[in-house]
């Protein structure tokens, strides 16, 4: 046996089950398609000022591709690495799992080593197999590391995945949250579903992924229901793309959402966020080309704030669709307030040092 959950640090899982802010951790890259690694260094320390709990790496926002160029263990181990000389506060360090059974084994086992608490387990490598064999997988990796469950949209390389595959894979004891991605609210409503059928909710953490939905997500009370009567779950915290960029103000965005979710009542100009989080979303990730440029739009914004030399990713052909530059130019005028360019101002200089 690897990683047990029960042996994550206490500060680490009270934090993860009570929710935060997660950021998937973008690559730095130079002109040449090499890793920057004072840039890298720098968004990290970005994020962990901006009030992040914790860091994605490794995950679809970091290039699954930095497998195939020699870049996993250095991604990783250098994020690790550089949140540990920077804070010593608890964080929630979560790695990207992905590929066949002995892959993600390999990943699991690699991302322990380095002191990663969760493994994100992507399931795009097993499309198309029988749910028992998924399951199987499942399990397997599960023996290594505590699990985030992913439920990744189809358009960037998921599948669909039914309430009942949630319910058997939240029967594993080694899952300790799901990041519900799947961009779509009925596809969400099968994770909850399964969740609850699992009895699984006192040890399960739900994260939001939608990054379409975010605001709303985390202020609905998600109601499924066992033995007759409801049992209403929460969406606690989000594991987010989009929160790789104005990450200071989603983490205060965050705070609010909490507080007003158990105060319960929820002022109507804090629903109204939602469309305007939305908006910026359907810029950033390139939403009028299928996504085609989400991970360049997330980029692009950080270039702007001089965080980034560049739009560079590994795929030379990744980059802004045609009028995404002019899409973002809108929503940085229109939403300045949800921005944290007067921020990252103030502090890049340092975090680049």
């Amino acid at each position: 046996m690897g990683l047990h959950r029960s042996a994550i640090p206490d500060a680490v899982r009270t934090l993860l089950a009570a929710g935060t802010a997660i950021p998937a951790h973008p690559l730095a890259l130079d002109a040449e398609r090499r890793l920057d690694r004072r840039r890298q260094r720098a968004l990290t320390r970005y994020y962990l000022d901006a009030g992040a709990g914790g860091l994605a790496v490794g995950v679809h926002t970091t290039q699954f591709a930095i497998r195939d160029v020699g870049l996993h263990e250095p991604v990783l181990a250098a994020a690790m690495e550089d949140a540990r000389a920077w804070t010593d506060r608890p964080l929630v360090m979560i790695a990207g799992v992905c590929g066949n059974t002995d892959q993600a084994v390999r990943e699991a086992r690699l991302a322990v080593s380095l002191g990663y608490h969760a493994g994100l387990l992507s399931l795009a490598a097993m499309r198309g197999a029988p749910q028992a064999e998924i399951i199987a997988h499942c399990r397997r990796v599960a023996e290594e590391i505590p699990l985030v469950g992913f439920y990744l949209q189809p358009a960037v390389g998921g599948m669909e995945l039914d309430a009942a595959f949630w319910a058997e894979f939240c029967g594993i004891d080694n899952v300790v949250a799901i990041k519900a991605a799947p961009f779509n609210r009925y596809r969400t409503l099968d994770v909850v579903r399964g969740l609850v059928a699992a009895r699984a909710e006192q040890r399960i953490a739900l994260y939001t992924g939608n990054d379409d939905h975010i605001v709303l997500d985390l202020l609905t009370p998600f109601a499924a229901m066992r033995d007759g009567a409801p049992v209403t779950v929460r969406f606690r915290g989000g594991l987010l793309g989009h929160w790789s960029v104005w990450t200071r103000q989603a983490a205060r965005l965050l705070a609010r959402l909490q507080a007003a979710a158990d105060g319960g009542a929820v002022p109507a100009e804090l629903l109204a966020l939602d469309a305007r989080v939305t908006d910026c979303n359907a810029a950033f990730f390139d939403v009028a080309h299928d996504f085609h440029g989400c991970i360049a739009g997330c980029h692009e914004v950080l270039r702007r704030q001089g965080l980034l030399e560049g739009i560079w990713c590994l795929d030379p052909k990744e980059g802004l669709s045609p009028g995404q530059a002019e899409a973002i130019d809108r929503v940085c005028r229109e939403h300045a307030d949800l921005s944290d360019d007067a921020f990252v101002a103030a502090h890049r200089d340092r975090w680049l040092s």
